[in-house]
C-alpha cells in the first residue's frame, strides 16, 4: 500500500510531465498558428477587429443584421359563458372535453341537450 508521500511525488512527477509536454505543445501550436495566418494573410489587427475574437473581420454594412425572432403571445381570451348546468351547479362551456359530471349523466341515459342553458336567460 502506498502512502502519502509515494502519492504527493507521483503527483510532483507527473505535474512536471504535463509542463513539459504543454510547452512542446504550446510551442508547435503557435508554429501552426503562425503558418496560417501567413497562408491566409490574416494580421494581428484582423483578430482583434472580430467580436469575440472569432469569425469573420466586421461584416459590410450592406448586410441587414439578423434579427431575433420574438415568438407570438397570445392574449387570454374572456371566459365563455356556461353552455350546459349540471344538478349540482356545474357548468361547461362545451369546449373540450365532456366534464366526468356530464358524461356521467349521458352514460345513465340522460341528454346531453336536456342540461342545456336556455339561450333567452343570457
Amino acid at each position: 500500500m502506498t502512502n502519502l508521500i509515494d502519492i504527493q511525488s507521483q503527483i510532483e512527477k507527473l505535474q512536471k510531465q504535463a509542463n513539459e509536454i504543454k510547452s512542446k505543445e504550446f510551442t508547435a501550436t503557435v508554429h501552426e498558428i503562425r503558418a496560417k495566418m501567413q497562408a491566409f494573410g490574416i494580421t494581428v489587427k484582423d483578430l482583434q477587429s472580430t467580436k469575440g475574437g472569432r469569425g469573420k473581420a466586421k461584416s459590410s454594412p450592406s448586410k441587414t443584421p439578423k434579427v431575433a425572432k420574438v415568438p407570438k403571445v397570445r392574449k387570454a381570451s374572456a371566459p365563455v359563458a356556461a353552455k350546459y348546468r349540471g344538478p349540482n351547479g356545474e357548468s361547461w362551456s362545451g369546449r373540450g372535453l365532456m366534464p366526468k359530471w356530464l358524461s356521467a349523466l349521458v352514460a345513465q341515459g340522460q341528454s346531453k341537450e336536456s342540461f342545456s342553458v336556455a339561450t333567452s336567460q343570457i
